[in-house]
């Protein structure tokens, strides 16, 4: 190897040549485009995020106990926010830009498409993991993150004296 070859890819801890992954274009994520966005998408939670917590603490104020961040199903890779395996219900917080909230979704202005693809693959995602639930007898509560903690709580509540009657 050259030395401008080496000095640009760097090394790992074994001496191995290690590839810049700012240089990488096999990746099928695009590399974020400001080192701000890129700190700001690292930060984001996949599970106790502000809107799950409200709902999770008017709940447990009420008394009811629940699983978080939990497989319904084994054999599927899918995760509910909140739900009861032995009253198969599963809920669903959804954020508004992960999810493309019809209302409040906003499209980022770059890799446009990239963006576009994902937000749809994700739409589909969640269409397919309700399906799979339903047909297994599961009942599937989504919210978006926008809706108020108490009302989406009144629903949950509602729907468990349903399912436990």
């Amino acid at each position: 190897m050259t030395r401008s070859l080496v000095s640009r890819i760097g090394r790992t801890r074994y001496g191995r040549a290690m590839p810049n992954p700012a240089d990488s274009h096999s990746s099928s994520r695009p590399a974020a485009s400001t080192e701000i966005v890129r700190r700001n998408m690292q930060r984001q939670k996949r599970r106790d995020t502000g809107c799950e917590m409200a709902v999770r603490r008017l709940l447990h104020a009420e008394g009811i106990r629940y699983r978080v961040d939990f497989k319904p199903l084994s054999d599927e890779r899918f995760r509910a926010d909140i739900g009861w395996k032995t009253r198969r219900i599963a809920v669903f917080i959804d954020g508004c830009f992960w999810h493309a909230c019809p209302q409040h979704c906003t499209m980022p202005k770059r890799n446009t498409e990239w963006w576009e693809a994902k937000l749809r693959a994700n739409s589909a995602r969640d269409q397919r993991a309700d399906a799979v639930l339903r047909s297994r007898g599961w009942a599937v509560l989504r919210f978006w993150e926008h809706e108020p903690p108490h009302e989406v709580a009144a629903a949950i509540r509602t729907h468990l004296m349903r399912r436990a009657s």
